[in-house]
């Protein structure tokens, strides 16, 4: 209930004409119907926009449409885009109503004013760069990988503690398309068998799009399930979260100390005889321990990045340079598998019904706008294009 504590306490310290009663039961109840997650979200955008109002000194509870679409407009001129004025049109919205109060972000100055910026700044959103199993290519299954490609990164993963984790976690992240709080959220007690007795079948009992919690499965295909064997094994995890921390320790090495002769060792030294005995060599080496707690959902884009960097310096990725990297890595993020599979999916001829049910998505808009590249390439002129020359 802490967050309900912290929540109430958000709104109680916000600038307000007259003193705001906070409904404790009804944000208890916000907070049993939705996800830690929003609610944290909902306070951040609170606590930002009562500190502009206060800079201002505008009036946060109840807002007025001039002061929301002022608000909206200051962001704006910021850099905020226009996805991100919507969150914060809809939390300003959302705490009106749980504290019965007229809600500003109804009003047509608001609409008008955030459509306004929307006609002004665009709406298209920077994507994340994909990570398609062989690159950018046009035959999923033929063409040979090339490029920053999701085959080479698993086969440059070291067969340390660290290298088999990073191999498990991309190889399930491509094969199931999951957001990172769903990946880390995997325990091995989600991980059935399947028809194929090489391959697994995983259970997901929440995901983005299903808040209560009805669940759905994911399929493992033998070459995640192979790399989940040896991670456990290796990491002896025979229950609980599946992708954890590995803290690393490296030792230098050491060259072997002569000893002293008892007869040279001066009154003033003999009081520590560790300064005078002999010490053996001590060859370098490292030390690992393995965590209980899951990984951190934002541990998930950094841990692809350094995948990538490390497969670049062992020559995993020949046709790339060092220039490709570091303009590629700049768009690499937890996304980046799942917007690799909805393209592979779609470069193999799934149609839009088989890829929203397969990545589990209720609308078909961000499946069409990852593939809209592609879509291009290879629609009706792409294909008239590569007949003629």
């Amino acid at each position: 209930m802490a967050l309900v504590g912290d929540l109430s306490w958000a709104v109680v310290k916000m600038h307000a004409v007259e003193r705001i009663v906070v409904n404790e039961a009804l944000i208890a109840a916000y907070q049993a119907a939705s996800s830690p997650h929003s609610i944290r979200a909902l306070k951040s955008d609170l606590e930002a926009f009562d500190l502009w109002c206060r800079r201002h000194n505008r009036v946060a509870l109840p807002a007025t449409p001039e002061t929301v679409a002022d608000y909206l407009d200051a962001r704006a001129e910021k850099g905020t885009k226009p996805a991100s004025l919507s969150r914060y049109k809809a939390s300003i919205a959302k705490i009106h109503l749980l504290l019965d109060l007229k809600d500003p972000a109804q009003a047509l100055l608001v609409k008008l004013r955030l459509q306004a910026i929307r006609r002004r700044l665009g709406t298209a959103q920077k994507q994340a760069r994909p990570l398609r199993f062989r690159g950018p290519v046009r035959d999923v299954e033929r063409d040979r990988p090339r490029g920053l490609n999701i085959s080479a990164l698993l086969e440059s993963c070291a067969d340390d503690l660290p290298g088999l984790r990073d191999r498990a976690l991309l190889s399930t992240a491509y094969d199931t398309g999951l957001r990172a709080s769903e990946l880390v959220a995997i325990a091995l007690e989600h991980i059935e068998e399947a028809i194929d007795p090489d391959a697994r079948l995983l259970q997901i009992l929440r995901h983005k799009g299903d808040q209560e919690g009805e669940g759905t499965t994911a399929y493992l295909s033998p070459r995640t399930v192979s790399a989940i064997a040896a991670w456990c094994a290796a990491a002896d995890i025979d229950g609980g979260r599946l992708f954890r921390r590995v803290q690393v320790r490296r030792y230098k090495a050491r060259s072997a100390v002569k000893g002293r002769a008892i007869d040279s060792i001066s009154s003033r030294e003999a009081w520590d005889l560790r300064k005078t005995l002999p010490k053996p060599a001590i060859p370098a080496r490292v030390e690992y321990d393995v965590g209980d707690a899951a990984l951190h959902p934002g541990s998930v884009g950094p841990i692809y990045r350094t995948i990538i960097r490390r497969a670049f310096d062992g020559g995993a990725l020949p046709d790339l340079s060092a220039d490709d990297i570091e303009r590629l890595l700049k768009g690499i993020s937890a996304h980046s598998t799942r917007i690799g599979l909805n393209q592979d999916l779609f470069a193999t001829g799934e149609n839009l019904a088989g890829i929203m049910d397969a990545l589990r998505w209720k609308s078909p808009r961000m499946p069409l706008t990852y593939n809209r590249n592609l879509a291009a390439e290879q629609g009706a002129i792409g294909r008239l294009m590569t007949k003629i020359g």
